[in-house]
């Protein structure tokens, strides 16, 4: 177990941004890996894009926040069309996923700022954090695959609750959340978080 600092620690010890990723990539990768070719132009719970959309985005944010881990500038005005690249793009997905993890499990990743806002770099981490659970969650939805946090991820979910209470008003100003919905009675933590984000966390497929 990491702690904020990615350094191993016993029971008991805060998780880091490294460790919390892995316990997300690891959830992520198989839904990703099952996403068929024939629903990539399917609509998701992100209004915003389609599966193949979605996809694309998420090779934006992992290689972008790869750099802001470091330090480094980001550029996330660049659109490529990861998955046009090649038939591979699910192995891609996987490789660039871990190169996510490794990023943000390196020494001094959390300290001090990131990004040309200057936020904390431990808020910014818990940004890809978020990217690579509710939009996995997006595509797992679109394509009828279950996503359902338990175990490890619960403690991912814990985290993120914090991260959308404190960003949600300015994430909402930018576009970047939808408004809250209204939760479901009996809602999970998880469920309350995709609220949170403007999800519905009960969104079905449309029937074709």
């Amino acid at each position: 177990m990491n702690d904020i600092h990615g350094n191993k620690g016993g029971p008991g010890t805060p998780r880091g941004i490294g460790d919390l990723l892995d316990v997300a990539v690891q959830r992520a990768v198989p839904v990703v890996g099952a996403l068929p070719d024939d629903r990539l132009e399917a609509a998701t719970p992100c209004a915003e894009f389609d599966v193949k959309a979605l996809v694309n985005h998420l090779f934006q944010v992992m290689e972008q926040f790869q750099r802001l881990a470091a330090k480094q500038d980001s550029d996330f005005t660049e659109s490529a069309d990861r998955v046009a690249e090649g038939p591979d793009w699910r192995e891609r997905f996987g490789e660039e996923a871990r190169k996510l993890v490794a990023a943000w499990s390196a020494p001094g990743a959390e300290e001090g700022t990131a990004g040309a806002m200057n936020m904390p770099a431990a808020t910014v981490g818990s940004m890809v954090l978020l990217d690579l659970t509710v939009h996995i969650w997006d595509l797992a939805r679109a394509t009828g695959q279950e996503y359902v946090p338990e175990g490890e991820a619960l403690a991912v979910v814990e985290r993120l609750a914090g991260t959308v209470a404190e960003l949600a008003p300015t994430a909402r100003s930018m576009g970047v959340f939808g408004e809250a919905v209204p939760e479901p009675a009996g809602a999970s933590a998880f469920e309350r978080l995709l609220a949170a984000t403007g999800r519905d966390p009960r969104w079905a497929a449309p029937v074709s």
